[in-house]
Protein backbone atom coordinates (compact mmCIF):
# COMPACT_ATOMS: atom_id res chain seq x y z
CA UNK A 1 0.00 0.00 0.00
CA UNK A 2 1.49 3.60 -0.78
CA UNK A 3 2.48 5.47 1.72
CA UNK A 4 0.37 8.80 1.55
CA UNK A 5 2.80 10.82 3.15
CA UNK A 6 5.36 10.12 0.31
CA UNK A 7 2.96 12.08 -2.03
CA UNK A 8 2.55 15.34 -0.26
CA UNK A 9 4.69 18.16 -1.47
CA UNK A 10 6.15 21.08 0.34
CA UNK A 11 3.75 24.49 0.13
CA UNK A 12 5.13 26.40 -3.56
CA UNK A 13 6.16 22.74 -5.46
CA UNK A 14 4.47 21.31 -7.80
CA UNK A 15 2.16 18.70 -6.92
CA UNK A 16 3.30 14.41 -7.51
CA UNK A 17 1.83 13.10 -10.48
CA UNK A 18 -1.86 11.16 -8.95
CA UNK A 19 0.11 7.92 -11.36
CA UNK A 20 3.10 6.07 -11.18
CA UNK A 21 4.11 3.60 -14.16
CA UNK A 22 6.12 0.82 -12.88
CA UNK A 23 7.24 -0.32 -16.88
CA UNK A 24 10.36 -0.73 -18.99
CA UNK A 25 10.56 1.23 -21.94
CA UNK A 26 11.39 -1.58 -24.07
CA UNK A 27 8.89 -3.70 -23.61
CA UNK A 28 5.89 -3.78 -25.95
CA UNK A 29 2.87 -4.39 -23.27
CA UNK A 30 4.27 -1.47 -21.47
CA UNK A 31 4.22 0.89 -25.29
CA UNK A 32 0.41 0.15 -25.45
CA UNK A 33 -0.20 1.82 -22.00
CA UNK A 34 2.18 4.57 -22.73
CA UNK A 35 0.44 5.44 -26.38
CA UNK A 36 -2.90 5.55 -23.96
CA UNK A 37 -1.23 7.84 -21.44
CA UNK A 38 0.12 10.03 -24.33
CA UNK A 39 -2.94 10.14 -26.04
CA UNK A 40 -4.58 11.80 -23.69
CA UNK A 41 -2.05 13.83 -21.90
CA UNK A 42 -2.07 12.60 -18.77
CA UNK A 43 0.19 13.54 -15.62
CA UNK A 44 2.48 10.62 -14.30
CA UNK A 45 5.58 9.35 -13.06
CA UNK A 46 7.88 6.51 -14.44
CA UNK A 47 9.77 3.79 -12.84
CA UNK A 48 11.92 1.89 -14.72
CA UNK A 49 11.65 -2.06 -13.76
CA UNK A 50 14.34 -4.24 -13.81
CA UNK A 51 13.30 -7.37 -13.54
CA UNK A 52 16.95 -8.60 -13.38
CA UNK A 53 17.53 -6.87 -10.22
CA UNK A 54 16.21 -8.37 -7.03
CA UNK A 55 15.29 -5.28 -5.62
CA UNK A 56 12.77 -4.41 -8.75
CA UNK A 57 11.40 -7.81 -8.98
CA UNK A 58 10.23 -7.54 -5.19
CA UNK A 59 9.37 -4.18 -5.59
CA UNK A 60 7.06 -5.15 -8.70
CA UNK A 61 6.06 -8.38 -7.04
CA UNK A 62 4.84 -6.49 -4.16
CA UNK A 63 2.39 -4.80 -6.22
CA UNK A 64 1.39 -7.39 -8.67
CA UNK A 65 2.71 -11.17 -7.26
CA UNK A 66 2.62 -12.31 -11.09
CA UNK A 67 5.62 -10.11 -11.78
CA UNK A 68 4.60 -8.70 -14.79
CA UNK A 69 4.85 -5.08 -15.99
CA UNK A 70 3.15 -2.72 -16.68
CA UNK A 71 1.57 -1.82 -13.39
CA UNK A 72 -0.06 1.56 -12.45
CA UNK A 73 -0.40 3.34 -9.07
CA UNK A 74 -2.57 5.49 -8.46
CA UNK A 75 -1.77 7.55 -5.27
CA UNK A 76 -4.71 9.31 -4.81
CA UNK A 77 -7.48 5.98 -4.54
CA UNK A 78 -4.46 4.05 -2.96
CA UNK A 79 -4.40 1.27 -6.18
CA UNK A 80 -2.40 -0.77 -7.94
CA UNK A 81 -3.59 -1.59 -11.12
CA UNK A 82 -1.86 -4.18 -13.83
CA UNK A 83 -3.00 -6.16 -16.96
CA UNK A 84 -2.60 -3.40 -19.79
CA UNK A 85 -6.44 -3.67 -20.91
CA UNK A 86 -7.38 -2.68 -17.26
CA UNK A 87 -5.11 -0.59 -16.95
CA UNK A 88 -6.51 1.87 -20.01
CA UNK A 89 -9.96 0.93 -18.80
CA UNK A 90 -9.25 2.69 -15.41
CA UNK A 91 -7.55 5.56 -16.81
CA UNK A 92 -10.65 6.13 -19.13
CA UNK A 93 -13.06 5.82 -16.18
CA UNK A 94 -10.85 8.08 -13.36
CA UNK A 95 -8.48 9.59 -15.45
CA UNK A 96 -10.51 10.79 -18.96
CA UNK A 97 -8.99 12.62 -21.78
CA UNK A 98 -10.36 14.17 -24.21
CA UNK A 99 -10.18 11.60 -26.53
CA UNK A 100 -11.72 8.20 -25.12
CA UNK A 101 -9.98 4.96 -25.15
CA UNK A 102 -13.36 2.84 -25.22
CA UNK A 103 -16.18 4.29 -26.54
CA UNK A 104 -19.58 4.50 -24.51
CA UNK A 105 -21.83 2.49 -27.23
CA UNK A 106 -21.83 -0.76 -25.68
CA UNK A 107 -21.68 -2.58 -28.96
CA UNK A 108 -18.92 -0.48 -29.93
CA UNK A 109 -16.92 -0.69 -27.01
CA UNK A 110 -16.94 -4.50 -27.47
CA UNK A 111 -15.47 -4.16 -31.23
CA UNK A 112 -12.74 -2.16 -29.53
CA UNK A 113 -12.29 -5.02 -26.67
CA UNK A 114 -12.34 -7.68 -29.37
CA UNK A 115 -9.91 -6.07 -31.26
CA UNK A 116 -7.50 -5.40 -28.00
CA UNK A 117 -7.44 -8.92 -27.09
CA UNK A 118 -6.79 -10.03 -30.85
CA UNK A 119 -3.60 -8.25 -31.25
CA UNK A 120 -2.67 -9.33 -27.33
CA UNK A 121 -3.52 -12.72 -27.65
CA UNK A 122 -2.51 -13.44 -31.41
CA UNK A 123 0.09 -11.08 -32.28
CA UNK A 124 1.72 -10.31 -29.44
CA UNK A 125 1.90 -13.35 -27.75
CA UNK A 126 3.31 -15.25 -30.86
CA UNK A 127 5.98 -12.55 -30.53
CA UNK A 128 6.69 -12.90 -27.05
CA UNK A 129 6.99 -16.66 -27.40
CA UNK A 130 9.78 -16.37 -30.27
CA UNK A 131 11.78 -13.76 -28.09
CA UNK A 132 11.53 -15.58 -25.18
CA UNK A 133 12.37 -18.99 -26.96
CA UNK A 134 15.46 -17.21 -28.50
CA UNK A 135 16.45 -15.77 -25.16
CA UNK A 136 15.91 -18.81 -23.04
CA UNK A 137 17.18 -21.31 -25.12
CA UNK A 138 13.54 -23.07 -24.34
CA UNK A 139 12.28 -25.17 -27.23
CA UNK A 140 9.79 -23.37 -29.46
CA UNK A 141 8.06 -23.88 -32.84
CA UNK A 142 8.56 -20.92 -34.84
CA UNK A 143 7.37 -21.76 -38.01
CA UNK A 144 4.31 -22.21 -35.86
CA UNK A 145 3.99 -19.16 -34.54
CA UNK A 146 4.71 -17.19 -37.69
CA UNK A 147 1.83 -19.25 -39.22
CA UNK A 148 -0.08 -17.07 -36.49
CA UNK A 149 1.60 -14.41 -37.23
CA UNK A 150 0.71 -14.88 -41.27
CA UNK A 151 -3.18 -15.74 -40.11
CA UNK A 152 -3.20 -12.23 -38.19
CA UNK A 153 -1.94 -10.68 -40.69
CA UNK A 154 -4.56 -11.69 -43.20
CA UNK A 155 -7.12 -11.03 -40.77
CA UNK A 156 -6.04 -6.91 -40.61
CA UNK A 157 -5.10 -6.77 -44.45
CA UNK A 158 -9.11 -7.47 -44.38
CA UNK A 159 -10.51 -5.51 -42.28
CA UNK A 160 -8.47 -2.48 -43.11
CA UNK A 161 -9.45 -2.29 -46.31
CA UNK A 162 -12.20 0.54 -45.28
CA UNK A 163 -11.37 1.72 -42.35
CA UNK A 164 -8.56 4.23 -41.16
CA UNK A 165 -8.70 2.65 -37.52
CA UNK A 166 -9.38 -0.64 -36.23
CA UNK A 167 -12.67 -0.31 -34.42
CA UNK A 168 -14.79 3.12 -35.25
CA UNK A 169 -13.47 6.17 -36.76
CA UNK A 170 -11.57 7.28 -33.97
CA UNK A 171 -7.85 5.95 -32.06
CA UNK A 172 -9.28 3.29 -29.23
CA UNK A 173 -7.41 1.05 -26.94
CA UNK A 174 -7.39 -1.33 -30.12
CA UNK A 175 -5.37 1.21 -31.68
CA UNK A 176 -2.71 1.19 -28.32
CA UNK A 177 -2.72 -2.27 -28.67
CA UNK A 178 -2.55 -2.53 -32.37
CA UNK A 179 1.15 -0.25 -32.59
CA UNK A 180 3.79 -2.13 -30.88
CA UNK A 181 2.36 -5.71 -31.74
CA UNK A 182 3.22 -4.77 -35.56
CA UNK A 183 6.28 -2.75 -34.67
CA UNK A 184 7.63 -5.93 -33.33
CA UNK A 185 6.26 -8.26 -35.14
CA UNK A 186 7.25 -6.90 -38.48
CA UNK A 187 10.87 -7.74 -37.09
CA UNK A 188 10.16 -11.08 -37.27
CA UNK A 189 7.63 -11.42 -40.01
CA UNK A 190 8.08 -8.38 -42.51
CA UNK A 191 4.19 -7.63 -43.91
CA UNK A 192 3.66 -9.06 -47.15
CA UNK A 193 4.51 -6.90 -49.71
CA UNK A 194 0.48 -7.43 -51.53
CA UNK A 195 -0.91 -6.74 -48.03
CA UNK A 196 -1.27 -2.34 -48.65
CA UNK A 197 -3.84 -2.48 -46.40
CA UNK A 198 -1.99 -3.51 -43.63
CA UNK A 199 1.06 -1.29 -43.92
CA UNK A 200 -1.02 1.45 -44.45
CA UNK A 201 -2.70 0.98 -40.96
CA UNK A 202 1.18 0.61 -39.62
CA UNK A 203 2.20 3.83 -41.35
CA UNK A 204 -1.26 5.51 -39.62
CA UNK A 205 -0.02 4.16 -36.19
CA UNK A 206 3.77 4.95 -36.42
CA UNK A 207 2.76 8.87 -37.42
CA UNK A 208 0.77 9.36 -34.58
CA UNK A 209 2.56 11.37 -32.00
CA UNK A 210 1.53 9.57 -28.83
CA UNK A 211 3.16 6.32 -30.88
CA UNK A 212 6.53 8.50 -32.49
CA UNK A 213 7.09 9.30 -28.27
CA UNK A 214 6.69 5.85 -27.33
CA UNK A 215 9.38 4.50 -29.97
CA UNK A 216 11.75 7.61 -29.47
CA UNK A 217 12.16 6.63 -26.00
CA UNK A 218 12.77 3.08 -26.72
CA UNK A 219 15.74 3.91 -29.25
CA UNK A 220 18.42 3.78 -26.33
CA UNK A 221 17.19 0.26 -25.03
CA UNK A 222 16.67 -1.14 -28.57
CA UNK A 223 19.83 -2.51 -28.38
CA UNK A 224 19.12 -5.19 -26.05
CA UNK A 225 16.44 -7.07 -28.19
CA UNK A 226 17.84 -9.78 -29.76
CA UNK A 227 16.14 -9.08 -33.16
CA UNK A 228 17.53 -5.59 -33.42
CA UNK A 229 18.53 -6.06 -37.10
CA UNK A 230 14.67 -6.67 -37.86
CA UNK A 231 14.30 -2.94 -36.59
CA UNK A 232 13.91 -0.36 -39.94
CA UNK A 233 16.66 1.96 -39.94
CA UNK A 234 14.05 4.91 -39.54
CA UNK A 235 13.28 3.89 -35.87
CA UNK A 236 16.61 2.99 -34.73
Amino acid sequence: MPDTAAIQTAPGSAPQPALTLYYHPLASFCHKVLIALYENGTDFDKRIINVGEDADRAELTAMWPICKFPVIRDHERLRDIPETSIIIEYLDRHFPGPQPMIPADWDAALDVRLWDRFFDNYVQVPVQTIVTGHLTGMQCDRTKERTKLKTAYKMIEKRMASRAWMSGEHFSMADCAAAPALFYAATLLPFPEEYTNLQSYFERLVLRPSVQRVLEESKPYFSLYPFVAGIPERFL
